[in-house]
C-alpha cells in the first residue's frame, strides 16, 4: 500500500508540474506572440471562427507535429542520456527551421526566459546555454519535463495544448471572437492532439520539417505592420 501512494503522489506531483509549464501565468511572455495570426487577419485571411479554426489547425498539423513536436520527443531523450553534442545540434535545428526574423526571435526569447526561469529554480542543464547560444522555447521544455519526470507523451500533449490555448487567446482578441467561441474552438481542437502527438512520436529522422510558406511570409509582413499588438 506504502509502495502504491507513493507512485500515485509521484504522478500527481509531475501532472501538476505539467500544469505549472503549460499555465498561462509561466513567465516566459507567450502572451506577446500571435506567430502570424496577427498579420493573416490583417490581410482578411482570418475574418470569423471557421476561419480562424482552419488557421490554427494548419500550423498545428502542417507545423508542430512535423517540428517541434517529433524534436520535442528527440530532446526530451538527449537530455534523460545527457547528450551535450545531440543536445546542441537539435537545438540548432529547430533554429535552422525558423523561416522569418520575428519567428526565430520569439523562440529565442522565450527559450531564454524559461531557461532563466529553470536556471533560478535550482535546475540542473541551464547552463549549458550560459555563454549567450540561442536556446529554444522547445529544447527547454523538454529539460524541465524530463527533470520533473513528467512522461514524454503527456508533456508533448501539454507542448501542443499551450501552443493553441495562446492561439486561441490571440484570436479572442483579433479575430474577434467572443470567448464562448474561443471555448468551442478549443474544444474542437483538443480533440486532434492526442493523434497529432502519436504521430509526431512515430516521425523519422527524415521527415522532420515543416512547410509553411503562408506563416513565413506573414511573419515577415509582421515586421513592418503599421498597427500591431503582438510582437510577432
Amino acid at each position: 500500500m506504502t509502495i502504491m501512494v507513493g507512485i500515485l503522489m509521484a504522478e500527481s506531483m509531475a501532472y501538476m508540474r505539467l500544469m505549472q509549464l503549460t499555465s498561462p501565468s509561466l513567465p516566459v511572455g507567450a502572451f506577446a506572440y500571435s506567430q502570424g495570426l496577427e498579420s493573416a487577419v490583417e490581410m482578411g485571411l482570418l475574418k470569423d471562427y471557421q476561419s480562424a479554426v482552419q488557421w490554427i489547425r494548419s500550423i498545428m498539423h502542417s507545423g508542430l507535429s512535423r517540428l517541434e513536436v517529433p524534436m520535442f520527443f528527440r530532446l526530451y531523450q538527449a537530455w534523460q542520456q545527457d547528450d551535450k553534442e545531440q543536445l546542441r545540434l537539435l537545438n540548432e535545428q529547430l533554429f535552422a527551421q525558423r523561416e522569418a526574423a520575428e519567428l526565430f526571435a520569439e523562440d529565442s526569447h522565450m527559450g531564454v526566459a524559461l531557461s532563466r526561469l529553470l536556471r533560478d529554480l535550482g535546475m540542473v542543464g541551464t547552463e549549458y546555454w550560459e555563454r549567450g547560444e540561442a536556446v529554444s522555447f522547445t529544447t527547454m521544455f523538454a529539460l524541465a519535463s524530463v527533470r520533473w519526470d513528467i512522461q514524454a507523451t503527456q508533456a508533448a500533449t501539454g507542448l501542443v495544448w499551450s501552443w493553441m490555448e495562446n492561439q486561441v487567446a490571440a484570436a479572442i482578441k483579433l479575430v474577434p471572437l467572443g470567448q464562448t467561441d474561443g471555448q468551442r474552438l478549443m474544444g474542437e481542437l483538443l480533440q486532434e492532439i492526442p493523434a497529432l502527438v502519436e504521430h509526431s512520436a512515430n516521425i523519422t529522422d527524415e521527415a522532420i520539417g515543416s512547410g509553411l510558406p503562408m506563416l513565413a511570409i506573414l511573419s515577415a509582413q509582421h515586421e513592418t505592420q503599421y498597427s500591431r499588438l503582438f510582437r510577432s
